[in-house]
């Protein structure tokens, strides 16, 4: 666990209450109202503290996000805390094309190509469901053997709608 200070602000989106956190410089957590794993790696209370210029940048990013279009992940400065395996997958989550699916066994291949070490689907499922960034890094875009739509620490509802947003809804299996 990391103790640090951490600001935090709430922002209304489609699916519900948002909650972004930031060190003050980059953003280090994005989740939605009542996900698993809310406030990640961080301990301690947050700060409240709206002003933040990174909060600003996460807002518009998210009202393009919701608006259908493609931000790239890239566009915002993140820091991400968690152990170097979490790391190694939300950086392959951030490289998942806008209205594309991969599945947890594709991850676990690609994560072995870059560190030489071969984990299960289920690690890489793991990670996958602490992502400290929903939506901006797309944990979403990760579906089950064969398209399957199977979890999200957030719901499956909300799984189903941002899928549906970018139009790749029709190509898993329900």
């Amino acid at each position: 666990m990391t103790e640090i200070k951490i600001y935090s602000t709430e922002i209304a989106s489609p699916l519900g209450m948002l909650t972004l956190a930031s060190d003050g410089v980059s953003l280090t957590g994005l989740w939605f109202e009542g996900q698993k794993h809310f406030g990640g790696a961080f301990v301690q209370p947050f700060t409240e503290r709206c002003d933040l210029p990174v909060f600003r940048s996460a807002e518009l990013w998210l009202k393009e996000y919701f608006a259908g279009r493609k931000p790239a992940p890239s566009a915002l400065p993140l820091t991400l805390y968690g152990t170097e395996f979490q790391k190694k997958v939300w950086t392959l989550l951030g490289e998942i094309p806008y209205g594309e699916t991969v599945t947890y066994g594709w991850l676990a291949e690609r994560v072995s190509e870059l560190s030489g070490n071969a984990p299960c689907a289920r690690a890489v499922g793991g990670a996958v469901g602490k992502n400290p960034v929903s939506i901006i890094l797309p944990c979403h875009r990760v579906v089950g053997m064969n398209g399957a739509m199977t979890g999200f620490a957030a719901g499956l509802e909300r799984k189903r709608y941002l899928l549906s947003l970018e139009n790749c809804l029709d190509k898993l299996m329900m």
